[in-house]
């Protein structure tokens, strides 16, 4: 029986490794814009639903304060629903009750990287989403504009 030589035989070794590493790296990279893409669902119902807070509110004549921190508690907890325990920044116009009025709200949220072994500080990006929608035309007991002024 004839020995073989044992040369090369831990030759593309370090192929292997750079090949791990590449592995690695890129399933990172992968989180992080999955981070991105689960905020952006998140922000999205979270706006929904704060619009939808004030559009279908049981609440006749509430003002404005009334109807942001209903808003921003539905959107707190669309947020919470989705696994983020952050306060949601709220902006838009004022919010109303009114007749034919077009309630929006924007939600912002900034969702920290991972870190990557090449990146010592971890970027941050801001996430934002928007939602409208218009106060019924037909809904009793609020002030505005009937139908009429509504565009219909």
């Amino acid at each position: 029986m004839t020995r073989r030589s044992e040369e090369g035989l831990v030759s593309g070794l370090e192929a292997l490794a750079f090949g791990v590493l590449i592995l690695v790296v890129g399933t990172l990279v992968v989180v992080n814009a999955w981070a991105v893409i689960d905020a952006r669902f998140a922000t999205s119902a979270a706006a929904r639903e704060a619009v939808r807070a004030v559009v279908e509110a049981p609440d006749i004549g509430l003002d404005g304060p009334q109807l942001e921190a209903r808003a921003r508690s539905a959107a707190a907890q669309a947020l919470v629903a989705h696994g983020y325990e952050h306060e949601p920044e709220l902006t838009g116009p004022p919010l109303t009750q009114a007749r034919c009025a077009t309630v929006e709200v924007t939600v912002e949220l900034e969702v920290v990287a991972t870190i990557l072994p090449w990146v010592s500080q971890p970027p941050s990006y801001r996430v934002a989403s928007s939602h409208s929608e218009v106060v019924d035309p037909f809904r009793a007991g609020l002030g505005g504009e009937g139908i009429d002024g509504c565009g219909f």
